[in-house]
């Protein structure tokens, strides 16, 4: 009985297949797929764009700082901290992880790490060595007076100096330049 269908139920059997046709119509016509191209053309755009986006991004190798934004890169090609220079760097906190950007002024550059005395706005008069520094010797804009801490040195990497203010007056130098020994 395969194609055939007995007499009584040929009648039924043609009404399904004519609404079936119908159905099969009216889902054609609704099923536009010509919206799928464009579709396929927003991603595919959208692809490129994240993969040129990428290029122009190059990869940094681990463990390798970045600046911060609004803090270009002021030091020079090959420019590394010397002995009585006073510099902005990345100073380790003394009691704990971490650390701030801060001036400092060098006191002894052995290799990739130099000795540093951190240099502070504010003035602590219970902890010994604090040495008053004349205004705006730090470089900073409003002339506030500093104040350099000789009690704890800390070391610091090389790369981790982003900018050069100056160097310290001659005088203070030679009462300070002993603590790196």
């Amino acid at each position: 009985m395969t194609g055939r269908v007995p007499g009584p139920f040929r009648r039924n059997v043609s009404a399904i297949e004519e609404g079936a046709l119908r159905i099969g119509r009216r889902y054609r016509r609704r099923m536009d797929t010509s919206w799928w191209l464009a579709l396929v053309a927003v991603v595919l755009l959208a692809l490129v764009a994240t993969l040129v986006d990428g290029w122009g991004r190059g990869r940094r190798p681990e463990g390798r700082r970045t600046r911060p934004p609004g803090r270009p890169g002021a030091r020079g090609a090959g420019a590394r901290p010397r002995p009585a220079e006073i510099w902005w760097a990345i100073v380790p906190y003394e009691d704990g992880p971490g650390a701030k950007d801060r001036p400092c002024l060098v006191l002894a550059v052995r290799g990739r790490r130099a000795v540093v005395a951190k240099i502070t706005s504010k003035y602590h008069d219970e902890r010994a060595g604090v040495i008053p520094l004349p205004p705006g010797s730090v470089g900073d804009a409003h002339g506030r007076a500093s104040f350099l801490e000789t009690d704890e040195l800390r070391e610091v990497p090389v790369w981790d100096f982003r900018r050069r203010v100056g160097v310290v007056d001659p005088v203070l130098w030679d009462q300070v330049r002993h603590l790196a020994t």
